[in-house]
């Protein structure tokens, strides 16, 4: 059965990587993770490797291709106290734009060696770490091409549970995505990730409601 760990490949230690990255309770007030779309791509088909490292499938000895970002990040409550347990679950296209999907059309290759769907659990600070490449960009029509970004859906029992995506600090098509820009500045600023000095991971906190 396969972990939702990091230990099988030399990346144990993470978390505790973690906690010097994330360590810090959120800010006072922080802004509400704001809901985007599922999209069509959600996985439809079970797949025994859902751990933290999606650069590589257990079992399988490639390495996906594309640049490797690590992505770390804390789960809230609107007062900034930290979620312990909270269900992560994350899924993105490949290095060339594509989903591991039936319905994606996008001619972009298919990467064998990419896990591409990961479920993972917050600690007892409510933080996570996961290990991936960062996502290609992809058309949707003859004018809108989306950029770089991950999906998150997290769940945790006495809160609302929120689906939302994830986008890169920096990319030029941030500044015309239709759905990153439908919210507000505020919001639009909680769903960018910012990556820490000297190219460290990848920063993504999210917070949630309760019921």
């Amino acid at each position: 059965m396969a972990s939702n760990s990091l230990s099988r490949r030399g990346f144990l230690g993470a978390a505790a990587l973690a906690g010097a990255a994330v360590g810090a309770r959120a800010a006072a007030d922080p802004v509400v993770t704001p809901s985007q779309t599922a999209g069509p791509f959600y996985p439809n088909v079970d797949q025994a490797d859902k751990d933290a490292d999606l650069t590589r499938i257990e079992g399988q000895d490639g390495v996906a291709s594309g640049e490797a970002v690590e992505i770390t990040g804390q789960v809230t409550d609107t007062s900034g106290a930290p979620l312990a347990n909270a269900v992560v679950d994350v899924w993105q296209a490949n290095a060339a734009g594509r989903y591991a999907h039936e319905a994606d059309s996008n001619p972009a290759p298919l990467d064998p060696d990419f896990q591409g769907w990961a479920i993972l659990t917050t600690d007892s600070e409510g933080r996570y770490r996961l290990r991936t490449v960062k996502p290609g960009p992809y058309p949707v029509t003859s004018g809108w091409s989306r950029p770089p970004h991950i999906h998150f859906k997290v769940a945790l029992r006495g809160y609302r549970e929120v689906t939302t995506q994830m986008y890169f600090d920096g990319e030029p098509l941030n500044d015309v995505d239709r759905l990153l820009n439908s919210h507000p500045e505020a919001e639009r600023a909680a769903l960018i990730a910012a990556r820490d000095p000297e190219a460290g991971p990848y920063r993504f906190n999210l917070v949630l409601q309760p019921v």
